[in-house]
């Protein structure tokens, strides 16, 4: 009566064999995905019309679609270039906003495009004088903007990007900086596009590109820097930790600005794998191969990442100087949990300002005036 019962094994065993191979390819797929720098960004909002007086613009409703403030939509692939501004009216499939203006491409003719938090496309639309130059690093030049104050100033900013992005992301921050008197420095680093590539091509998640950042420091110090400010949106708030407590010219740097910021990748990476529907064990696999020294050949990875060292709500302890922390309650990609912990750890260093709808490292593009109040009165009032 049990004739059925060797088949049913053998067939429980050939699925369970096919689930556990299935777990180990989706587990190397999310991981490599972590540390691998993207080379396109899907185009995720429907563009759908254009008035005929071009001064607004329908586009398919998304969370970037329906967020208000004043935002970057990228059409074409990435070639064409508009800036759209608030929202006029609203159904549940459709969201109209006013086109503030199309800097390259065509926009009619365009069918999709993605929302960007940068706005600005390059330093000479911010109106103020600005010098190409060079960072040296370990790896070659890394190309960056010098924005210089009003009047000569050993006061600087170092600006760090995000993951995904480029240094076009900081140049939000250089109008109130440079109100306050200080030289902005605005930087790439490895893997970016812009600055060279490490020999594996792979992100450290700040793990190592905080070595770009301290080079950065060097240049600056070198120009005549006495009193540096490093800010990092994202995951550059990771690798702004990093620069502060491993970098040997952290000494004069004298506080921190982070939007948005990663201070703890595991809850970052947690969160994300939550987001995509993924089960604990994968979530907890990605996370053990991207530590592992032996899975670089899955990953492509030349060293393992520390993500014990990347913990600065364990680590907060080795912070010891004045930090502003912005982050959004409603970030899809980097849970506030680890920031709203961090400022809880350390009062006496942190000062949080606490957003509820921004979404992520789009702070400014939602209530740019009081990001802008938030750092003025910073700069203004921490012992820097």
């Amino acid at each position: 009566m049990f004739h059925w019962f060797p088949v049913a094994l053998a067939a429980a065993g050939a699925i369970g064999t096919i689930a556990a191979a299935t777990a180990a390819v989706v587990t190397l797929l999310v991981a490599r995905t972590v540390v691998m720098p993207p080379r396109r960004r899907p185009e995720d909002t429907r563009i759908l019309s254009i008035d005929g007086a071009g001064d607004l613009v329908t586009l398919s409703s998304t969370a970037d679609s329906r967020l208000p403030g004043e935002y970057s939509l990228f059409f074409a692939e990435g070639s064409g270039h508009a800036r759209v501004g608030d929202i006029v009216a609203q159904t549940p499939d459709t969201v109209i906003r006013r086109l503030l203006g199309v800097d390259r491409g065509d926009l009619a003719r365009a069918h999709r495009g993605r929302f960007s938090g940068w706005f600005y496309t390059g330093p000479v639309e911010l109106g103020f004088a600005f010098e190409d130059v060079a960072i040296e690093t370990e790896l070659g030049p890394a190309p960056g903007w010098l924005v210089p104050a009003d009047t000569p100033s050993s006061r600087w900013v170092i600006g760090v990007h995000g993951r995904a992005v480029r240094r076009e992301e900081t140049l939000r921050a250089v109008p109130v900086f440079r109100a306050a008197g200080y030289t902005s420095l605005l930087i790439s680093y490895r893997n970016d596009g812009d600055a060279p590539a490490s020999p594996d091509g792979r992100y450290g998640l700040g793990d190592t590109e905080w070595r770009d950042v301290a080079a950065a420091i060097r240049f600056a110090v070198d120009r005549g820097a006495t009193d540096v400010v490093l800010m990092g949106w994202s995951m550059g708030g990771a690798t702004v930790l990093q620069t502060v407590t491993r970098s040997d010219l952290a000494g004069v740097v004298r506080g921190i600005v982070l939007d948005s910021p990663v201070i703890d990748w595991v809850t970052a990476l947690r969160f994300q794998g939550e987001l995509l529907g993924l089960p604990s064990p994968i979530r907890w696999g990605v996370i053990a191969l991207l530590g592992i020294k032996w899975a670089g050949r899955l990953t492509g990875q030349h060293a393992p990442i520390d993500l014990k060292r990347l913990d600065f709500v364990r680590r907060s302890a080795d912070l010891h100087v004045p930090i502003l922390l912005m982050h959004s309650d409603d970030d899809r990609f980097i849970p506030a949990t680890a920031s709203l912990a961090l400022a809880a750890a350390r009062p006496d260093i942190v000062t949080y300002e606490r957003f509820n709808v921004a979404g992520h490292t789009r702070l400014w593009n939602f209530d740019r005036d009081r990001w802008n109040r938030a750092i003025a009165h910073w700069l203004a009032t921490a012992p820097l």
